[in-house]
């Protein structure tokens, strides 16, 4: 990967995962769980953020999660990551749930929101992310 350009590694670090929405991830509503959607979220960008850097990642910080759209019980959603922004030791990811009914094809943005990873060494110390 180091002869590839930035916007080269962002394109094939593109992370998408598929879920169905079933019963034990659902509130009182019969709708999918804020904080397992935040789980998932924080986990496609992870993989995002790994993918891009090859290095060790974490998390340092979330930003501006929109719950646009409930996610009923029964659902299937699409999580999109995408890196959006390349710092010196970070990288910022943008993570998108789309929703489907499992038995149409109807497909929408539901969440959205952005998460902050910082490229670690085996100390745990910020190092370059590329």
């Amino acid at each position: 990967m180091a002869t590839m350009t930035i916007e080269e590694r962002i394109k094939l670090s593109e992370t998408r995962i598929f879920k169905a929405v079933f019963p034990n991830t659902t509130n009182h509503y019969d709708t999918l769980f804020g904080g397992t959607a935040l789980q998932l979220m924080d986990e496609a960008s992870f993989i995002c953020a790994t993918r891009f850097s090859r290095k060790r990642m974490v998390t340092v910080s979330t930003d501006q999660i929109d719950f646009e759209k409930s996610i009923p019980e029964g659902s299937i959603i699409e999580l999109v990551a995408t890196v959006v922004k390349v710092g010196t030791t970070s990288c910022k990811i943008q993570v998108n749930i789309f929703t489907e009914r499992m038995y149409a094809n109807e497909r929408e943005l539901a969440v959205t929101g952005h998460f902050t990873f910082v490229a670690i060494n085996e100390y745990k110390t910020p190092v370059a992310i590329i």
